[in-house]
């Protein structure tokens, strides 16, 4: 088969691979629709991942079944099926301890482009599919599903892990698609004030959409002085990370009240340590936490993710900015990302 392929840190090209095998518990899956993500670009071209030689990349994927191993119960050959970027292992102890995404050791549930071959292949391997794999809902585009393998769940965890509440206050820094999900989520969760913070017009404009009661322009000044301008001067009940770098979060310290909650699933591709202020952490003693998680996986999630879609609570349409048709513009895509153009928030590939 062909894919489109890690080569090395910095370098990338299409390669042929033998087909995947499959396994008893397992499905081999065609893509129909794709999506680059930021953490390609940090895999690729930061090595946040170290070396990696010849790996297909990608994580984002809508398919339809061509196999599946003889103990897979409940999907078929043909089957269209929603991909979450994360594929745990059910049986591990951490998934019995309530974190399936760390199956097998931290960040290990992450299993597409990391340890095995991702989405933009001809086929695609997906471990344990009865648990992994969801089933694309009647009518539901797959160019805008596509959106609930990483995009929609990242962004929807970002605020589970702040614990977002009817009313709070609440600030997401960063609104790129997931940051941009973060807001729609918070919005759902039933924040009152929505601080989004960015500078790109199309997102600002589509943050306001999802649900943001203010943009905040950090090319306008301090955004920890704008948030408690805005709030005078009390700061937010909840922080969402979904951009930044590792100084990010010394500002969000700083925007949480006492007894408020910061939520980070923004990917740190590089940088060695997360500092923050002793004194606007109340010296160590202001109840300030800092919960940070990798997205979770699996198939009563992503099917019950797929429902807000189906329901018209959740147009991910929105931030489908440039769309390719074609397996050979994976490539094309993917160099989006990297260059990241003004006008653009996510691209996909119908195949």
């Amino acid at each position: 088969m062909k894919g489109f392929a890690m080569l090395g840190i910095g370098k990338t090209g299409w390669i042929t691979k033998k087909d995947p095998e499959c396994g008893p518990l397992d499905a081999i899956v065609k893509p129909i629709a794709v999506s680059p993500c930021t953490s390609d670009i940090h895999t690729v071209w930061e090595g946040a991942l170290g070396e990696r030689k010849d790996m297909i990349l990608g994580h984002e994927a809508v398919g339809e079944i061509v196999e599946v191993g003889n103990l897979v119960k409940t999907l078929k050959r043909g089957d269209r099926v929603l991909v979450p970027a994360i594929t745990p292992n059910w049986g591990s102890l951490e998934a019995q301890g309530g974190y399936s995404m760390h199956s097998g050791g931290m960040l290990a549930g992450w299993k597409f482009s990391n340890f095995k071959d991702g989405v933009f292949g001809e086929l695609f391997h997906v471990n344990e599919a009865d648990a992994n794999l969801g089933l694309l809902p009647d009518g539901l585009d797959p160019a805008p599903a596509v959106m609930l393998s990483d995009m929609v769940p990242t962004g929807f965890h970002g605020a589970e892990l702040a614990d977002v509440q009817y009313g709070d206050k609440v600030c997401v820094v960063g609104i790129g698609p997931v940051g941009l999900m973060s807001v729609a989520a918070a919005t759902l969760r039933g924040a009152s004030h929505l601080f989004a913070v960015g500078s790109r017009p199309d997102c600002c404009k589509l943050a306001k959409e999802y649900g943001a009661t203010d943009i905040i322009n950090y090319k306008e000044g301090d955004i920890v002085q704008q948030v408690m301008d805005k709030t005078h001067g009390k700061g937010v009940d909840k922080v969402i990370i979904a951009g930044g770098d590792c100084d990010t979060f010394d500002q969000a310290i700083k925007m949480v009240k006492p007894g408020g909650r910061i939520g980070n699933v923004n990917y740190l591709g590089s940088g060695e340590f997360v500092r923050f202020s002793r004194v606007q952490s109340g010296c160590g003693m202001g109840h300030k936490t800092i919960v940070g998680g990798l997205m979770p996986g699996g198939r009563l999630r992503v099917e019950k993710l797929s429902s807000l879609m189906v329901t018209g609570r959740l147009d991910c349409s929105k931030m489908l900015t440039h769309k390719f048709k074609g397996f050979e513009h994976i490539e094309d895509a993917l160099m989006l990302m990297k260059d990241k153009p003004k006008d653009l928030i996510k691209p996909v590939v119908v195949i």
